[in-house]
């Protein structure tokens, strides 16, 4: 019988890897997990590969295979890998009776057209698309706790949906306006692999736009939001600091309100939900209030005539954006309160 808080965690060598060890070696409510690399290079243990860990992180590190994994007493698989090698591993664990939660972008979306076309990848494996539970558990949480596969969210589109979805569902936002989700992000969020425009001398004392009309996480933002493609102006920068997302987003509202009248929908919207802070409307959160915790943090301000919003979405790209929001979704799915080893 397989334990599913036993877990395995496939893929980590990257930044959002590593997170989640971090996370998961802490967690009281979990076995020690068991991390698995193409490459294990005769280290039988995460601190000899990775030195931060020496003192508290000696889990066991195994050489990635599908049959090692299933062979194992874990129920639950993380994986932190490309959305190429989720598309192939992840029905493989689910078929052996494993749940998995998906860091990739793998089976974000309903339609396997969705991923073909801004992935340019061949569509996963199509059946479990519809099974698979979107990993926002302030929006989704009965979905998440039911599911055997979740697919986690990318970590732009989690700062923008958490944004705006209390007003799209309230339908506030007036009908053919523009929704401008100005947002920019630390350099963990492109990943570990070497490029030439990551490298520190074009990262530090710089900031870019870039992904314009062409960012993987537009569909998710227009499918949880239900904006219009057209409604929708998604622009990504990159900001010369490690990790944290900011998301400035202007909005027309349908009719005049107060500023309490928005804070209180947001606040309405997100009770009981500990890991969205609301901030009072005219003051504003910032980065350094996000970084290494699991928290979105939401703020707004409201022109003169009652209308025009701005708000200001702030959270940590590998915490709420990755690693922590991966376990937020496991600790749904296991019955756990859901900021267990988060805060």
């Amino acid at each position: 019988m397989k334990d599913p808080r036993q877990i395995a965690v496939v893929g980590v060598t990257g930044y959002t890897g590593l997170e989640l060890a971090r996370i998961l070696l802490r967690h009281p409510e979990l076995e020690t997990p068991i991390f698995y690399l193409r490459e294990a290079k005769g280290a039988n243990c995460l601190a000899e590969r990775f030195p931060q860990f020496r003192g508290w992180g000696e889990a066991p590190l195994r050489p990635l295979g599908v049959e090692a994994i299933t062979s194992s007493n874990a129920g639950t698989a993380f994986l932190a890998t490309p959305h190429e090698v989720s598309s192939e591993l992840a029905p493989a664990l689910l078929e052996a009776g494993l749940r998995v939660v998906d860091l990739s972008g793998a089976f974000r979306f309903r339609q396997a057209e969705t991923f073909t076309s801004w992935y340019k990848l061949p569509a996963p494996h199509a059946p479990w698309l519809s099974q698979s539970a979107y990993g926002i558990p302030e929006l989704y949480s009965r979905e998440i706790s039911a599911a055997r596969l979740v697919a986690n969210p990318g970590c732009y589109a989690t700062s923008v949906i958490l944004a705006l979805r209390p007003l799209t569902e309230a339908g506030w936002i007036a009908p053919n306006t523009s929704v401008v989700c100005d947002c920019k992000s630390g350099a963990s969020g492109a990943g570990k692999e070497p490029r030439q425009d990551l490298h520190f001398v074009e990262v530090d004392e710089n900031f870019k736009a870039y992904g314009l009309f062409t960012h993987r996480h537009t569909p998710e933002i227009l499918e949880h939001t239900g904006l219009s493609e057209s409604q929708v102006v998604f622009s990504t920068h990159l900001l010369p600091l490690a990790r944290g997302i900011l998301s400035t987003i202007y909005v027309t509202l349908a009719e005049p309100r107060t500023a309490s009248d928005v804070e209180g929908l947001f606040r309405q919207f997100y009770a009981g939900r500990p890991m969205i802070r609301i901030w009072p409307a005219g003051t504003l959160p910032e980065l350094q209030h996000v970084a290494h915790t699991n928290f979105c943090d939401i703020g707004l301000a409201l022109d003169s005539s009652g209308r025009r919003v701005v708000l200001v979405s702030c959270l940590d790209n590998l915490g709420k954006g990755a690693a922590g929001q991966a376990v937020q979704n496991l600790n749904h799915m296991l019955g756990i309160e859901e900021q267990t080893s988060l805060q």
